[in-house]
């Protein structure tokens, strides 16, 4: 799959430190865009995040960032979140498209639900984007995302990197079943470890929904009924790694058994900083976000918009013109990247214990 070059850190920093213009909102409503950057557009953009659950970063990052990228393009739009309810992402996505949104961007919950949103609106001349996950059997126009097959070769990688070259037991946490990425994240890191043959693999299973107490009961089950003799874990995110070392933690074990995650949020770097995580993959959404707005905003504006190659869905049977970004590897030494990317901050991450790392590695 062909790759986008990430826009540079600086621009990425500058959008997120514009972000104070741009004022809250709460997490389920629209808004209307303004005109920051010269006269705005006829069409209106559409995007519809998933939930607040699996992963902070929907509200904490994407949201704000599209607002000031859409302000400064002086385009109309409408940013909502499904709070994890696909019937309620579809009568969002029906609000939106009777009130003339021209572009509808969605994160899908899952492929049936996500296909038949992207249906209703191409039978109303509303071209679709699929942000992050791609809609399998589904009718995007595009679709804008990180490499995920190489987040999780980043993940698999990280994982051998933390436990080196002595034999391991290994066990597997992946991300919802129904989630196309939790499905690419997973081929990844077995691409890496399958052909490890130091590793062991001796549990695997798919978390609903990415939910994280759910994660916490299966791997307990996984970790008794391995007799505990588990030496890392493929942790496909954040959230998920948490749940992993909550339970480590109650068999006082933390930060004895490697862990893995995704999505650099400031509990997955708090327990990198502890020493309890092993690393964590940073996907740089001020990237992903200035990638949608810029395909977005040449759709409203009629222009042929910039890609860089193509995604097989394997269910629809085409190819779909994509933009896709490069994931980085977060390991202890290189957490002060992430926050001098802006992505996140120190002052949220280096809290009461955290600080004294923090001093250590040169993060302030």
């Amino acid at each position: 799959m062909a790759r986008r070059r990430t826009v540079t850190t600086a621009i990425a920093a500058a959008l997120v430190f514009g972000l104070a213009a741009c004022g809250g909102d709460d997490s389920d409503g629209g808004n209307g865009g303004g005109g920051g950057g010269g006269e705005a557009a006829a069409g209106k953009v559409g995007v519809i995040l998933p939930d607040t659950a699996s992963s902070a970063r929907w509200e904490s990052a994407d949201r704000p960032l599209l607002e000031a990228a859409f302000e400064e393009a002086g385009v109309e739009y409408d940013i909502q979140n499904a709070q994890g309810d696909a019937q309620r992402m579809s009568t969002i996505a029906e609000q939106m498209i009777t009130e003339g949104v021209t572009v509808l961007a969605i994160t899908n919950l899952d492929s049936a639900s996500g296909a038949a949103i992207q249906r209703q609106a191409e039978q109303q001349g509303v071209q679709t984007i699929d942000y992050d996950r791609l809609t399998l059997g589904g009718e995007s126009d595009y679709y804008v995302s990180f490499d995920n097959v190489e987040v999780g070769r980043l993940q698999g990688e990280g994982l051998a990197q933390c436990l080196g070259d002595e034999p391991a037991n290994i066990a597997f946490l992946n991300g919802s079943p129904d989630d196309n990425n939790a499905t690419l994240f997973s081929q990844g890191a077995h691409e890496v470890l399958d052909e490890m043959d130091q590793y062991t693999q001796v549990a695997e299973q798919a978390v609903p929904e990415w939910d994280n107490q759910q994660a916490a009961t299966i791997f307990e089950q996984m970790y008794t009924q391995a007799g505990g003799d588990i030496q890392g874990v493929l942790a496909a995110n954040d959230g998920l790694a948490n749940a992993v070392v909550s339970i480590l933690a109650r068999n006082n074990v933390a930060g004895q058994v490697p862990v893995t995650g995704q999505d650099a949020t400031v509990e997955g770097l708090q327990n990198i900083l502890a020493g309890e995580q092993c690393m964590t993959v940073y996907k740089p959404i001020a990237d992903e976000a200035q990638a949608l707005a810029d395909l977005a905003v040449a759709l409203v504006n009629g222009e042929e918009p910039e890609v860089d190659g193509s995604v097989e869905d394997p269910e629809g049977g085409r190819e779909v013109p994509s933009v896709l970004l490069e994931p980085v590897s977060i390991f202890r030494d290189n957490v002060k990247q992430v926050i001098d990317d802006g992505y996140q901050s120190a002052a949220d991450v280096c809290t009461g214990e955290y600080a004294a790392a923090c001093t250590e590695l040169g993060i302030s």
